[in-house]
């Protein structure tokens, strides 16, 4: 007679769950990061708060070991990095074919298929880190060749986020866009493992697709404006309510839902206070921006919306998520087209993606890593058909 305890129960299905985007429904498990009501995204266990200072290096040595490095452990990473970080050739000729009116995700969904054709090894875990090293230098150089000029070459001798920097090479940049860029990767390499982009990049490795392939199918899925491309639609609502005045800003916002309009920025699907992720960005537009006209706009927008939305009760959070502020302070660095705020997003999330995708591919215990992916689809309203004669 078996001892073993029956199985836990974590989820009733019924009826009401389907066709709801398996919102909410547990498929598996995640290493890497989790997404908690109130405190918000955590890597590994360590919250946002707890890494946001340190060297992107060392956070992305967290989401690959899962435990944080050694000071020659992380100088080890940066090195090796810095090694993988060239990019074939052939890679810059495929992005100088591309049509320049494509959108910036558009070129990063093609660019990671070229670096998969030029470079997988068919290892999980060296073609994680190689994609991880090379995702700056291929991203760096679709902000110059869709503008018309010439990529940069890496810089070794540089940390991870000022050799972006270097890379992406705008015009007179402030002194503290390195310190953004560095701060904006760690808040947006990972998002536990339910994420449409994280989610669709694990179901394609799970039928044995290469690392690279499965990162452009991720990105496809970043690339949608109800996913990745809301921080562009947020930067675009900033501008629509025009001013910095409390009572300016509370008519337009309230004439906006009035006519059925969106608040953009506001509320997140697991969320239920302000995103710590948000806070971040304001205390660093407040420290570095605080007489940037678009950034007087968002911080009287956090101010004033929340109220509003509060007057709703079908709204369960009605505070500011990582969207709400980004676009400000980007273009207050210089990153002044927003048509490549998603294209930053990808160039993050590839880190907690491929890390993801190399912990399901590689379980402990499981020859080809965990199963493939099949969710099952309840048929409706499909009526038993028979044949006459």
């Amino acid at each position: 007679m078996s001892t073993e305890a029956p199985p836990k129960v974590l989820f009733e299905v019924t009826e009401a769950h389907l066709d709801t985007g398996l919102r909410g429904y547990p498929v598996g498990t995640c290493r890497t990061s989790s997404v908690d009501p109130d405190k918000g995204v955590t890597y590994v266990g360590y919250t946002l708060e707890d890494l946001i200072e340190m060297p992107a290096e060392h956070v992305v040595y967290l989401l690959v070991n899962k435990h944080l490095p050694s000071a020659d452990q992380a100088e080890a990473l940066r090195r090796n990095l810095a090694h993988r970080a060239a990019v074939d050739p052939r890679v810059f000729r495929v992005l100088r074919a591309l049509p320049k009116d494509g959108h910036p995700m558009e070129w990063l969904i093609a660019g990671l298929n070229a670096l998969g054709m030029t470079g997988k090894t068919h290892d999980w875990k060296e073609d994680a880190l190689n994609v991880i090293a090379r995702i700056s230098t291929l991203v760096a150089a679709i902000f110059r060749i869709r503008e018309g000029r010439r990529p940069i070459e890496p810089d070794v001798s540089l940390t991870f986020a000022e050799n972006f920097a270097h890379m992406i090479g705008i015009e007179n940049p402030p002194d503290i866009l390195p310190e953004y860029l560095r701060k904006f990767y760690i808040m947006h390499m990972d998002h536990g493992g339910g994420n449409l982009s994280t989610f669709v990049g694990k179901a394609i490795a799970s039928g044995k697709a290469d690392m690279y392939a499965s990162l452009g199918g991720a990105m496809a899925a970043l690339y949608g404006p109800r996913h990745g491309r809301a921080n562009q639609e947020c930067l675009a609502f900033v501008h629509e309510i025009g001013s910095s005045q409390p009572k300016a800003v509370e008519k337009r916002v309230r004439e906006i839902l009035a006519e059925g309009g969106v608040v953009y920025g506001f509320g997140h699907g697991v969320l239920r206070a302000e995103d710590p992720r948000a806070k971040i960005q304001y205390k660093f537009a407040e420290e570095h921006f605080p007489d940037n006209e678009l950034v007087k706009t968002v911080l009287t927008l956090r101010k004033v919306v929340p109220k509003i939305l509060k007057e709703n009760p079908r709204i369960q959070n009605p505070y500011p998520n990582v969207d709400a502020v980004s676009g400000a302070i980007m273009t207050a660095c210089g990153l002044i087209d927003p048509e490549y705020y998603t294209l930053l997003f990808g160039w993050s999330r590839v880190a907690g993606i491929a890390a993801q995708i190399a912990d399901e591919r590689t379980f402990p215990g499981k020859k080809d890593g965990l199963p493939i992916y099949r969710p099952k689809y309840v048929a409706k309203n499909q009526p038993p058909r028979t044949t006459k004669g």
